[in-house]
């Protein structure tokens, strides 16, 4: 199960993404960023959220922490935007947490070195979600320290868009033989090792794997 807490105090909306999610503060004296599941994208990103995150992280690639949040809409009623404080108020109870990484940066192509090994492994895991939201345009990745450690560690966010088949299930095996196409992806000009990755990873993405992190997502 995925750890839960309870949100004390929210600080303020990020509008960044479609999803506008927001940043609160938690009973565990954590601070988070929430997407909540009022959001337009439906509650199936949150679902593509947790699956596509938490099989990242037993893969080996940086995803910060998932959680449980539970928001009263209350906390954010001095919110100026009129908007946001409609979606707090249709996100009463149980929504999606991740760690915030207090001073990361966004991963920008070109500015950052990227070993073509890790850049396998993630645009391997993003071929095998149907992740269309990691490109050179908006690319999901945050780097985080950004001093001191060389190259810089990647983190993966923002998995929403994935496993774009739950939304029409009737094309779903259509959709396995469809060939990802990564000329778009933020780390597609690195040369990722996509060969390396998929003999390292694909022998480890079983059946036992992937029940394991469904039943993570709440009422799965």
């Amino acid at each position: 199960m995925l750890r839960e807490v309870t949100a004390t105090r929210y600080d303020k909306a990020l509008f960044a993404g479609g999803s506008v999610p927001g940043v609160v503060e938690a009973d565990d004296l954590g601070t988070y960023v929430v997407k909540f599941a009022g959001a337009a994208q439906g509650r199936k990103a949150l679902v593509a959220e947790v699956i596509v995150g938490e099989l990242g992280r037993r893969l080996g690639l940086r995803v910060p922490e998932l959680l449980l949040v539970d928001f009263d809409p209350a906390l954010g009623a001095a919110e100026p935007h009129q908007e946001v404080r409609e979606l707090l108020d249709a996100s009463g109870g149980i929504n999606l947490g991740m760690d915030y990484l207090s001073g990361a940066a966004d991963f920008v192509a070109g500015e950052f070195p990227v070993d073509p090994v890790e850049a396998g492994r993630i645009v391997w895991l993003d071929a095998l979600t149907a992740n269309v939201d990691r490109t050179v345009h908006s690319t999901n990745l945050l780097v985080w320290p950004t001093r001191g450690i060389a190259p810089p560690r990647l983190w993966l966010i923002d998995h929403g868009a994935a496993l774009v088949f739950h939304h029409r299930w009737a094309g779903a095996e259509d959709a396995r033989g469809k060939a990802y196409d990564f000329r778009a992806h933020a780390l597609g000009g690195y040369a990722p090792d996509t060969r390396a990755a998929d003999a390292e990873l694909a022998p480890r993405v079983g059946e036992e794997l992937l029940r394991e992190v469904v039943a993570l997502v709440p009422d799965a």
